[in-house]
């Protein structure tokens, strides 16, 4: 008997009328990851696209493995780094028994052993974040009778990739807890939220945890280290002396610099980016509005300027490849759930992002980095933005037609 015979024999137990119906949600997630939907449309128009929900939070998926790519390899080079600078009293834990153990060794040169030790970082907070999160979303699903869909996958991938890499993992499954619940499934599920979940739960960390989400020692994993993110240089002392603290223009780009795990590099965000645009998952209207926000708000604090904030002077294209806001800007703007739906809303709530972005940073010294809290800004303006938008649309079509 073959494994879709197994599925068809056992399925009549979980619909509705069968001794396992309440369990259906958890019958329809195996069988749906394991085999294309049978539903088909039953009434006029018979529309039909090969774009499912499936479909498309893969693509999603798929766009994030640069970032997840890079991400393993920078944290291990910048803990292989620190442990080079630390020395042998750096050398503990189960992770560096692991390299040592197998002859992989800790050289910070070395890409495999780079890699290899990001992976040891990566992996346990991912698990983690599945299983806390998706303990959850099965929880709410098989309560409210409907299907466990594919949008966790894109939420638990993300959100690891906006920790850093030193997070307890008690907190975060506490995080993803938060955003499951709080920031998606109180308000009944994939498609109706208004709060990206990913960051709801991040956020929720920042301020409930501050000594273990910000300052100088959180970036790099590694016991005694402690070092300043470019933006917390940049609004210290201004971004001229990134390249005093040996980081260049292209080493942010690039991304081999400290950061939370997926963040750093803009150019494996870019190439994710690319990917939805090319695919239409990302709407490139939500793209335009947020880089002209950006690049318009921070032209205008350069030419203002300020003799004691050091902010002001930083140019759009280093706020491009600092932070999270390329990885924002490529993931979490583009989100279609939490976004505007309207295509002039679409602009309009970009640009409110790159503005508040920038804004945040630069006018708020207690908080230099901002991309998180000007979506999760943006999230909350968007039916509001929406709604004057058909608003206006519905006032213009009846002076049209008066």
């Amino acid at each position: 008997m073959g494994l879709r015979s197994f599925f068809d024999r056992i399925e009549p137990h979980f619909e509705k009328g069968g001794k396992y119906e309440k369990l259906f949600p958890i019958y329809e997630m195996v069988e749906s990851f394991l085999y294309t939907p049978k539903i088909v449309t039953t009434a006029a128009p018979h529309a039909r696209s090969y774009i499912d929900m499936k479909r498309i939070m893969t693509y999603v998926v798929i766009a994030t493995i640069p970032c997840i790519l890079f991400a393993w390899y920078n944290t291990g080079l910048q803990a292989n780094s620190a442990i080079a600078v630390l020395g042998e009293s750096a050398e503990t834990g189960w992770r560096i028994w692991l390299l040592q153990a197998f002859g992989i060794g800790l050289n910070p040169d070395s890409i495999i052993a780079c890699i290899i030790h990001g992976m040891l970082y990566f992996f346990p907070i991912y698990i983690v974040t599945l299983i806390a999160g998706g303990i959850f979303e099965v929880i709410f699903a098989t309560v409210r009778g409907h299907e466990v869909n594919e949008g966790f996958l894109v939420t638990s991938m993300l959100y690891t990739l906006i920790v850093p890499a030193s997070t307890p993992l008690w907190q975060v499954a506490l995080g993803i807890i938060f955003g499951v619940v709080i920031g998606k499934e109180v308000f009944g599920g994939t498609g109706k939220n208004f709060l990206n979940p990913a960051l709801t739960g991040r956020a929720f960390l920042y301020f409930a945890y501050p000594a273990q989400m910000s300052g100088d020692a959180i970036w790099t994993p590694v016991d005694g280290f402690s070092g300043a993110t470019a933006l917390a240089v940049s609004a210290s002392a201004g971004y001229e002396q990134l390249a005093a603290n040996g980081i260049s223009w292209m080493d942010a780009f690039i991304g081999t610099i400290q950061g939370s795990l997926g963040e750093t590099s803009t150019l494996a965000c870019l190439i994710g980016l690319a990917f939805l645009l090319m695919t239409k998952i990302a709407n490139w209207r939500l793209v335009a509005g947020c880089m002209v926000g950006m690049i318009g708000f921070s032209a205008l604090l350069n030419v203002i300027g300020s003799d004691t904030n050091p902010m002001f002077a930083m140019p759009w294209y280093w706020h491009l490849v600092t932070g999270g806001f390329a990885f924002g800007l490529a993931f979490m703007v583009t989100e279609p759930v939490s976004a505007s739906h309207t295509n002039t809303g679409r602009f309009i709530y970009g640009a409110l992002i790159g503005f508040m972005v920038v804004m945040i940073r630069v006018i708020n010294p207690a908080f230099p980095e901002g991309m998180m809290l000007a979506i999760l800004f943006g999230n909350v303006f968007a039916p509001l933005i929406d709604y004057f938008v058909v608003q206006a649309n519905i006032k213009r079509r009846a002076k049209r037609h008066a």
